[in-house]
């Protein structure tokens, strides 16, 4: 094992070539971190890679799949091998696979292929980098969710949230929000903080670029949580609200 000898924190954002994950990437090289941007395509991860390394930043690209467990235990094991460690897992991937689709209309084939992404990758991804978590001396879990997956907004038939139906995602995020609450639980014993965030409606490619929001605004909160002092939350679901994090309904 080949334990990293220098200063700097080590990151690994998945889906990390473009929108909020290319953007949180930037963010936590800029604050000094070494980060891995993870991306399912070489030549897109390289050249994001090459691109946030400008100025001095160190951003390397790491291949990786977060529905491929054979290429997420290569990751890890190629992190192992450089630096030996991870202080910060931001749990970024996700698709929509029901944009203009009704409720009822939602096939078993949408659901399942959303949740091989939103919820089985991040379990994938967190289980294999476990190990290179426990060695940091303040780990970081952040997961990206979503208002879309609060069962309290959705069970609120004057919320905006209800009206969005969206089965396949919502559903998967209500399901990692449980997720995040799991392993908050079973890791605090550890020192590893795990929450859940909400970028908030950021217009990228997930949702044809619908949004109101910038990736720099949506990377905002995800990094707030992947920066967290000793005396940070861990088990909560947050967003940001004109600067300051602002708690969401599970």
């Amino acid at each position: 094992m080949v334990i990293d000898t220098h200063n700097a924190r080590i990151a690994l954002v998945t889906g990390a070539n473009k929108g909020i994950g290319r953007e949180v990437a930037a963010r936590l090289a800029a604050e000094g971190l070494t980060v891995y941007l993870g991306a399912r395509d070489t030549a897109r991860g390289e050249a994001a890679a090459r691109d946030l390394s400008a100025g001095g930043r160190d951003v390397r690209f790491v291949r990786l799949d977060v529905t491929d467990p054979a290429r997420v235990q290569e990751a890890a094991a190629r992190i192992g091998a450089e630096v030996g460690r991870l202080d910060v897992l931001v749990n970024n991937a996700g698709i929509v696979t029901e944009w203009g689709s009704e409720v009822p209309d939602v096939t078993t084939e949408q659901v399942r292929r959303t949740y091989e992404v939103n919820v089985f990758g991040v379990v994938t991804v967190t289980h294999a980098f476990l190990p290179l978590l426990r060695r940091s001396a303040a780990a970081r879990v952040v997961n990206l969710s979503s208002p879309l997956g609060s069962l309290t907004l959705l069970s609120d038939p004057d919320s905006p949230v209800a009206g969005h139906g969206m089965l396949a995602y919502g559903s998967s995020k209500a399901a990692l929000n449980a997720v995040t609450v799991l392993y908050a639980n079973a890791l605090r014993k550890d020192g590893i903080l795990v929450n859940a965030v909400n970028p908030g409606f950021v217009a990228t490619d997930l949702n044809g670029h619908r949004g109101h929001l910038t990736v720099a605004e949506g990377a905002e909160a995800p990094v707030r949580m992947a920066l967290l002092g000793p005396d940070g939350p861990t088990g909560t679901f947050t967003g940001l609200a004109d600067g300051a994090a602002q708690e969401l309904p599970w």
